[in-house]
């Protein structure tokens, strides 16, 4: 059994694809870092590159990462600086890791699957299915099949298409997309759906920052953040709330260390105290290399998860009773202020004290530095997006910036941070299980056809879905269904009763292992790689978490001959599919797919603000989409003004015995991509059964240290999930709170916990209990959800620039 020792780790890139993988209870605890990067973060990027890419193509293909003329890291959507002032080595850690991951040399071939059947993949762990390469050619899983066999395109097409038109109703299909696709992937793939006659358009933002965009959407007219990479510089405060950006988003520490130099502050609000909170050695510079660094954080606080609104409203009553608000930009641009004043003057400060697990003292601190900002830039991520009450909280963060007039000014304003490199172009390009009026008009003008008007299913009704049988087919994206979505025994059992299961991916997953009556893999090039087609050598774009567009182009010899870029392939299946329909349309699916710059005329046509696309695309990083709020401080709500909500407290109440617990990312993954062993900033390595708990929690609750149990989640139904053998690491979180790795224990999230609004499945806040290990039977996952509509818990707004 391989051990989990340091020695070993770092040899594990150079090994080639694993036979097996590590204990997943052999936990090796070991010093927490304190400061995130510096010099053993590039030790450990040139490692995992040289082992999986070779040193040569290493050099050759880094240096080309987020560069002006190279292509868009496919890790995080940080935005990237202005060409000018981009350095050589444009890259974080984590962003090394993911092109070595999709760089590699390893490759998953033909002969990898017939020596492989899938039931004996599925008994693999998601680090050792995903470390087996690239996959070479398309691989169809037939009928009572035991093996992928290789299938050529044309047959591959061929099958879906056939199987798509055979259904009695376009909604027995779902179009899932994952926020590695591009803008033109994403554009035709939307197109492709509502031809077809449906709007069953679920996508990875479904279970992130849905609560961000209908939060946004609600209170200043668009689902976007307000802020470019200067505002954070300029910053004379900047707060992050739910955010790990040492491991989710790296190169945000060089915006928060440029803040910090130029004098600005740094409030840090989580249950956990991450290393890339508090301190940070910037590997390009040398005091960065010789461990002096720069401290960020000059504020923590350690909320108790689920109490960021009670936080934000107690800030908010302050300021008012410190007369630190912008009357004026209030009264000229906002609407609700006195509603929402008269709420907080009775703020009850026990409540406070009860949802956030902070002194009032702390809190008072805060006030006081937001109440001697003039510039604020306020950030969070999945930690304020993945609760029940995530919409509330976002909109009273956002009444925060609003009573300062921090929107729409320099060095201030809105900064919800995406952790998928294009999520948010994706959504922009028409990705949404709602088609707004104007959208649909558009589509009609340019393509000629009336796309469907009914609302389709995000990812938590598509589950919903598929377990009562209303969808029979899915198409796939990239990402890995199977592994992101919540309540993972129902997902994984729902899944094996497709008909057809199509996968546009690079590299295996989980969701490859979970077929149903036919499994497809069409492998599609990635964006180091070359795509040159009969049209020329051709280009994509994506949109950062600041509405910033750009070029990517690879220039990487691709991992197989047989390999097609995903706008290529979703067109071929659409001509497949629809040849020249539907009727009266006139949509050129052919040239599409040849030409990139075809699809790109047809964005600049359709999408708000995206006129003469293509030509701005061209331009040396690109351009910046549009945004009222920013651009002009107008508010394209229903009342024309900023909505300052009124948001009742919830306290999240757990019985005796119990924790709340949340699902995180380990250092060393990207989203439900495992690179390795290492959680070396929170000093754990090895296994990845692990859930961490405070160390008076472990003796209030008669645990033992080191020690497996069983971890039982609890719902309001009386159901329970289990993940079974745990082992217990006392850890410094919040009191009363536990923190275990995504997407492991998805399967402790109920389907049907989610945030109201949004539909975001709420992983941030899960009640669970502790068991003996092995003490606990396997549930029955087909009696524990209801099947069938969840309208209540999504909004309505359809803001005019998708977002």
């Amino acid at each position: 059994m391989p051990d989990s020792s340091r020695l070993t780790r770092m040899l594990e890139p150079w090994r080639g694809a694993p036979a097996s993988d590590v204990e997943p209870t052999d936990v090796d605890v070991h010093h927490r870092r304190s400061a995130a990067a510096g010099l053993e973060a590039v030790a450990v990027s040139m490692n995992r590159s040289a082992g999986q890419m070779g040193p040569a193509r290493t050099l050759n293909t880094l240096r080309r990462l987020n560069q002006v003329h190279g292509f868009d890291c496919m890790g995080c959507a940080w935005p990237d600086p202005d060409p000018e002032h981009r350095s050589f080595a444009e890259f974080c850690e984590n962003g090394a890791k993911a092109v070595a991951e999709e760089a590699t040399r390893r490759r998953a071939d033909r002969a990898f699957f017939a020596r492989h059947p899938v039931a004996e993949l599925a008994t693999w762990s998601d680090y050792q299915l995903g470390q087996q390469g690239r996959i070479t050619e398309p691989m169809l899983l037939r009928e009572g099949g035991t093996h992928y066999e290789p299938v050529s395109w044309e047959e591959a097409i061929g099958v879906v298409a056939e199987t798509l038109r055979g259904l009695d109703s376009p909604d027995e299909a779902v179009f899932y997309t994952s926020g590695r696709a591009s803008n033109e992937a994403a554009f035709t793939f939307q197109l492709f759906a509502r031809a077809f006659g449906t709007n069953n358009l679920p996508d990875c933002s479904n279970m992130c920052h849905e609560s961000t965009s209908v939060a946004l959407a609600e209170s200043i007219g668009i689902g976007k953040g307000s802020v470019s990479l200067q505002d954070v510089h300029e910053a004379e405060l900047v707060v992050i709330a739910g955010q790990n950006p040492g491991t989710n988003h790296p190169r945000m520490l060089s915006a928060l260390e440029a803040c910090v130099k130029n004098g600005g502050t740094v409030v840090a609000v989580n249950p956990l105290p991450e290393t890339g909170l508090m301190k940070f050695d910037n590997p390009q510079k040398v005091r960065g290399l010789t461990g002096v660094g720069t401290d960020l954080a000059g504020e923590y606080l350690p909320i108790r998860l689920g109490g960021d609104l009670a936080l934000f409203q107690a800030l908010g009553a302050l300021l008012l009773e410190r007369g630190a608000v912008d009357q004026e930009f209030i009264d000229r641009h906002t609407t609700g202020f006195e509603s929402w004043k008269q709420h907080v003057r009775d703020l009850d400060w026990e409540v406070v004290d009860r949802a956030t697990g902070l002194p009032r003292e702390q809190i008072e601190r805060v006030a006081d530095l937001l109440a001697a900002s003039s510039r604020t830039v306020f950030c969070w991520a999945m930690g304020i997006t993945q609760h029940k009450h995530a919409v509330a909280t976002i909109k009273e963060l956002t009444n925060l910036a609003l009573l300062q007039g921090n929107i729409g000014k320099p060095g201030a304003g809105l900064c919800p941070v995406r952790g998928h490199s294009n999520v948010q172009g994706d959504r922009t390009m028409g990705i949404w299980e709602k088609l707004p009026a104007h959208f649909a008009h558009s589509l009609r003008q340019e393509f000629g056809f009336d796309p469907p008007t009914e609302r389709g299913h995000d990812v938590v009704n598509t589950v919903r879905a598929l377990q009562e049988g209303k969808v029979t087919v899915m198409v796939g994206l990239g990402g890995n269904f199977a592994a992101a979505t919540p309540d993972s025994e129902v997902t994984h059992e729902v899944l094996r009763s497709v008909d057809l299961n199509v996968q546009v991916s690079t590299k295996l997953n989980r969701t490859h292992v979970l077929p149903g009556r036919r499994m497809l893999i069409l492998p599609c090039l990635g964006r180091t790689e070359r795509d040159i087609t009969t049209e020329g050598w051709q280009g994509l774009t994506v949109e950062d978490s600041m509405s910033s567009v750009h070029l990517s182009v690879g220039r990487n010899e691709p991992a197989s001959a047989h390999l097609h870029g995903e706008p290529w392939i979703v067109c071929r299946i659409a001509e497949a599919t629809l040849g020249s329909g539907p009727e009266g349309s006139r949509i050129d699916w052919a040239r599409m797919a040849e030409d990139y710059t075809a699809i790109r005329g047809h964005i600049g046509n359709v999408v708000p603000g995206c006129d003469a696309y293509d030509a701005k695309v061209q331009r040396p990083g690109g351009f910046v989409l549009p945004h009222p709020p920013r651009d002009t401080r107008t508010f394209e709500t229903p009342s024309g003004r900023a909505e300052i909500a009124v948001n009742p407290i919830e306290v999240l109440e757990v019985p005796e015995g119990h924790l709340l617990l949340q699902t995180l990312r380990s250092h060393d993954q990207f989203n439900t991509t495992i690179y390795g062993h290492d959680d070396r900033y929170r000093g754990l390595a090895g296994g990845r059964q692990v859930v961490m708990v405070h160390p008076d929690d472990i003796t209030a609750l008669g645990l033992t240290d080191g020690d497996l149990y069983d971890v039982v989640s609890v719902w309001t139904d009386g159901s329970e999930r289990v993940a079974h053998g745990y082992r217990v690491v006392s850890y410094p979180t919040a009191r009363g709170c536990a923190a275990a790795y995504y997407p492991e224990c998805n399967v402790l999230v109920p389907l049907d916990h989610v945030a109201e609004g949004s539909n975001c499945p709420a992983s941030k806040s899960v009640v669970v209990r502790f068991a003996p290990a092995g003490s606990c039977a396997r549930h029955d996952s087909g009696t524990r959800v209801k099947a069938g509509s969840d309208g209540s818990h999504r909004s309505d707004v359809e803001p005019h620039h998708l977002s």
